[in-house]
């Protein structure tokens, strides 16, 4: 609990240091350059790269750091959470989400305040303003790269602690067994209906020659997106006396499968889709979690310390028949 706490509060005043420094950034780089800005800045810029949308200086300047202040509020809110609770949940799920979310928004914002003041330097109108093509380009850039940052930091924060004591059953010697427990998000479903519907379209719009080679990209991406919203949108977990299998989408495919031997634990967990980063196959700081609806969860533990849960009915069951087998094993 001492190690969970120190860390959260660390979490906690790092999150708080890169926020007011965030702030600060945000209304400096107007006010430094206030002699050498037009009254009104360019704040948006069409297809073409011309300015055609401006701001008073003051709103320009305060705009970025309300959207800011109001962000980090909610994200310093988790981490002062994850600090001041027990739960190894808490501490890994609050900085995994908000840590990305601000480092990613942070350079973001940063960025696009830098383009606009730069843009508008030394221009009598905000009409005059240059391009800021290159800097946003280069602005997502980064922000994506300190995103990846947070995500890695985060996992190497994460406090490891020793397996969980699940529940456990006796099975006879000699007697084949098997679990099995499926589970489905209608959202998903109905996501991955839609997007097929417009992959179909924009099919059929580019083979009746409507659209020219520009509709290829497009028909590809929104496939792409139907095929990978319909693998994450139902799963079936399985365990036999050779370990846990569990297979996504309709057709069991991609399936993950661990051996008995390969996990240390098994327990049952309840988890909600903020705490696993959202719906479907997540990656964060709690390790992989499936997550097609809230509540409980089977999660194990392999030997090499990785966790993955998956959220499915009688989970209790599936935890004992595998700790059983780690028993036997053992």
């Amino acid at each position: 609990m001492t190690e969970r706490t120190a860390r959260g509060n660390a979490v906690t005043w790092g999150g708080a240091a890169w926020v007011v420094g965030v702030l600060v950034l945000l209304v400096v780089f107007p006010l430094t350059a206030r002699d050498r800005l037009p009254e009104r800045l360019a704040t948006h810029w069409g297809a073409s790269g011309e300015p055609d949308d401006s701001m008073p200086f003051w709103a320009a300047t305060l705009f970025p750091a309300l959207i800011w202040l109001l962000l980090a509020t909610v994200a310093l809110l988790a981490f002062w959470r994850a600090g001041r609770s027990t739960s190894a949940t808490a501490v890994t799920a609050a900085p995994s989400w908000a840590g990305i979310t601000l480092g990613f928004t942070g350079v973001t914002l940063l960025g696009a305040q830098a383009s606009i003041v730069r843009a508008n330097l030394d221009r009598e109108d905000w009409r005059d303003a240059g391009s800021v093509t290159g800097w946003v380009v280069a602005t997502l850039v980064a922000a994506a790269v300190v995103a990846v940052a947070a995500q890695f930091i985060g996992r190497r924060a994460k406090v490891t602690e020793p397996p969980v004591t699940g529940p456990a059953m006796e099975i006879p010697k000699g007697q084949r067994f098997v679990w099995l427990s499926r589970a489905s998000n209608r959202w998903l479903h109905l996501m991955a209906a839609v997007f097929g519907v417009i992959t179909l379209a924009a099919a059929a719009v580019a083979v009746g020659g409507l659209a020219g080679a520009s509709a290829a990209p497009l028909v590809a991406t929104f496939a792409v997106a139907t095929l990978a919203l319909l693998a994450c949108a139902s799963v079936q977990a399985r365990v036999t006396e050779k370990g846990l299998e569990v297979a996504l989408g309709p057709l069991g495919w991609p399936a993950r499968r661990w051996a008995a031997d390969a996990i240390a634990s098994a327990w049952v967990e309840n988890r909600t889709a903020m705490q696993a980063g959202g719906w479907g196959y997540r990656l964060n700081g709690l390790g992989t979690t499936v997550m097609l609806r809230g509540g409980e969860c089977l999660v194990i533990r392999t030997v090499k310390g990785k966790d993955f849960a998956v959220s499915v009915d009688d989970a209790e069951r599936g935890a004992a028949l595998l700790n059983s087998l780690i028993a036997q094993r053992g």
